[in-house]
């Protein structure tokens, strides 16, 4: 498949790469391995803390190209671009401020003697990221891999080329080394082809559950380190002593941001049925006054899905649960004239049966599903082969902590909902993944934690 940017306001292609030769990809490695034998890798953290504290000046530099190449390209709103940008520049500054500490050596306490850990690069990294967060995405690996010293092989989504040319040139600007970072126009049969090389020796994956189980069995297979970030169908669950109208209006942002393309975005809204006839009512209101049109515009709150193909997909998955059983409540339909547009949409009555329980919906489609009580809560929120993250609304703090702890997830928000920070670990558990991205626990998931032992005497 070609590396092709289009537009899906419109349709239009702006521009297509060609992927690279067999013969390209090896020279790519042989560059990334050899600077993993130099001091670059072996030596001091400073220079590489400089280089990734440059990449985060540069991002706000370069903010508004920036921002708008994921406008063109994938369709993000102008004001969730910029949104990004500044995000990505946070956490590459996060790790310049932050990494010597994590990774400096940590004494154990034993009776045999002086001991203490040291953190150690361990080579090449493959990395296989997704099209709706394009810089984040890649910031998430570069930030914690630079730092270490592992020299990344970035192979991002064949829609989103330009987002992957233009954050090889930060690196590159930011003074980064050859081989440092590279982004790689590859097949899957040649990323299969390197996770196999010797010369790899971790594997990093954000997105869908498919890619996902590919690429491990691949790391598996080779015996390689792999961190996966895969699906989400998050709970967004509102209890019978909340704020309605802020869970509501929470609920509606959560699930258009990023035109519902989010891993933890919310995509299951469990309301306690004291006031779901006050949420349902409120969320409706909100998702049918929602402006839809040219993500440019910056009065509009919902843009296109992020190509035709994604758009004809949620239709057909809309579909397929009405026919099982499901209600449409809200919306259900493509937009008619040019671009990726879908309506808002609501099910309701999505019962066991129904194949959509189970199933993540990647774009503005929201089940809401009525519960009798806390403990029917729990039971339906762990009832998912998913579980990145959920968000809990309620009045009574310690009730939300309780149900917090109970929910099989990677992460619990509380009266907000699910995001993301540079200090936060990102991940989750069952088919969301595993392994942690992000703060402290993130840039250890990819190193050598090197025990060392001075006997005593």
């Amino acid at each position: 498949m070609p590396y092709t940017s289009v537009n899906p306001a419109t349709g239009e292609v702006v521009e297509t790469f060609a992927n690279h030769t067999d013969a390209e990809l090896q020279s790519a490695l042989s560059i990334a391995h050899s600077l993993f034998k130099s001091d670059w890798s072996k030596g001091r953290i400073e220079p590489r803390l400089g280089v990734l504290s440059r990449i985060a000046d540069l991002m706000e530099e370069r903010m508004e190209p920036l921002a708008r190449i994921l406008v063109q390209e994938m369709g993000k709103r102008l004001s969730e671009a910029r949104d990004e940008v500044r995000l990505s520049a946070d956490i590459a500054r996060y790790y310049a401020r932050n990494a010597a500490t994590f990774l400096a050596p940590e004494k154990i306490r034993t009776p045999r003697g002086e001991a203490w850990v040291e953190y150690h690069p361990i080579g090449v990294i493959v990395a296989v990221e997704p099209w709706n967060f394009p810089y984040y995405q890649l910031v998430r690996v570069a930030g914690p891999n630079i730092a270490i010293g592992n020299p990344v092989l970035a192979k991002h989504a064949s829609i989103v080329p330009r987002a992957a040319v233009a954050f090889e040139e930060v690196a590159t600007a930011a003074g980064a080394p050859k081989g440092t970072w590279t982004n790689i126009f590859a097949t899957g049969e040649q990323i299969a082809t390197l996770v196999a090389d010797d010369r790899v020796q971790g594997v990093a994956l954000t997105g869908s559950e498919k890619a996902g189980s590919i690429v491990a069995s691949q790391a598996g297979k080779h015996l390689k380190k792999s961190v996966m970030e895969l699906g989400g169908a998050d709970v967004f669950a509102v209890l019978d002593d909340a704020d309605v109208d802020k869970a509501a209006e929470a609920g509606a942002a959560a699930r258009l941001y990023g035109a519902g393309q989010v891993c933890n975005g919310a995509k299951r809204f469990l309301i306690q049925e004291k006031i779901a006839d006050r949420f349902l009512k409120k969320f409706t209101d909100i998702l049918a006054g929602i402006k839809i049109g040219d993500p440019m515009d910056e009065s509009v709150g919902l843009g296109p899905l992020c190509s035709v193909n994604a758009r004809d997909d949620i239709a057909a998955q809309v579909e397929r649960a009405v026919k099982a059983g499901a209600t449409l409540h809200h919306g259900g339909a493509a937009i008619e004239g040019p671009g990726a547009f879908f309506q808002p949409t609501i099910l309701t009555n999505v019962t066991r049966d129904n194949p959509a329980y189970f199933e993540e919906f990647f774009g503005p489609v929201a089940q809401v599903h009525v519960v009798r009580d806390d403990e029917q809560l729990v039971e339906i929120a762990n009832d998912s082969p998913f579980g990145l993250s959920g968000a809990i609304f309620s009045a009574d703090i310690d009730r939300a902590r309780a149900l917090a702890s109970r929910i099989e997830t990677g992460s619990v928000w509380i009266n907000t909902r699910s995001s993301t920070a540079p200090e936060l670990p990102f991940g989750g558990v069952k088919r969301s993944g595993y392994g942690r991205e992000l703060s402290e626990f993130g840039i250890k998931e990819l190193v050598n934690p090197k025990m060392v032992v001075v006997a005593k005497g």
